[in-house]
């Protein structure tokens, strides 16, 4: 089972620290695996009640604190990342204004985050690969306010860490808790982020737009 094969890296007592610290900090590199450490370990709880007959594994994470687990790490991580290109710096700035996406990603955003429905786009690009990372540095970028952005930066963490729970948990119910759905659910992830970056790729109608 998938729970005995990562052995101490599920126990509840580290898997907390060790996704805060990964989701945290995948906003300045995104090739750090958050997701999969989400998915996995919503994987082997769903294996190990599994195997007590629905009873919680006591050295196994509860599924509901790990999901505000790593909501909570994914806003924290929004906000410094947001803070930091609010701030700015000569080198920051250089940087930034080379990204063609985060070029991109300021003109979408322009007055979306002050509209009911523009907000929308921040919990998209959660899914995003590095869809996240471009959007909070934007937000800082283009100054605007931390009440327009901060919401929507928690429903998308809250609606991106459900979702990866939600895949591990289903996946060993399904598949069983085993490598093969941890990548089932890994790939329907990654499947989402392929949504995601496309409707971020859609040109934005003139109507649209602020």
């Amino acid at each position: 089972m998938l729970e005995s094969v990562l052995g101490p890296l599920t126990d509840s007592s580290w898997i907390y620290a060790i996704v805060a610290l990964s989701v945290v900090f995948d906003v300045f590199v995104p090739v750090l695996p958050s997701g999969f450490l989400v998915i996995a370990a919503a994987t082997a709880t769903a294996g190990g009640a599994a195997a007590t007959g629905g009873v919680p594994h006591p050295n196994l994470p509860d599924l509901l604190a790990l999901t505000l687990c790593a909501a909570t790490a994914s806003v924290l991580g929004d906000l410094v990342a947001y803070r930091l290109a609010a701030r700015g710096s000569e080198r920051l700035d250089r940087a930034l204004a080379r990204s063609r996406r985060l070029r991109t990603a300021q003109e979408r955003l322009g007055g979306a985050l002050a509209r009911s429905s523009g907000g929308l786009l921040v919990i998209i690009a959660r899914f995003a690969p590095a869809g996240r990372s471009v959007v909070s540095f934007a937000a800082g970028t283009a100054h605007r306010r931390v009440r327009e952005f901060l919401p929507w930066s928690a429903l998308a963490g809250v609606a991106w860490a459900a979702y990866s729970v939600a895949l591990g948990y289903f996946g060993a119910q399904w598949l069983g808790a085993s490598w093969l759905s941890t990548v089932v659910s890994v790939l329907a992830l990654v499947g989402a982020g392929a949504v995601a970056a496309y409707v971020m790729r859609r040109p934005v109608p003139a109507a649209q737009e602020a």
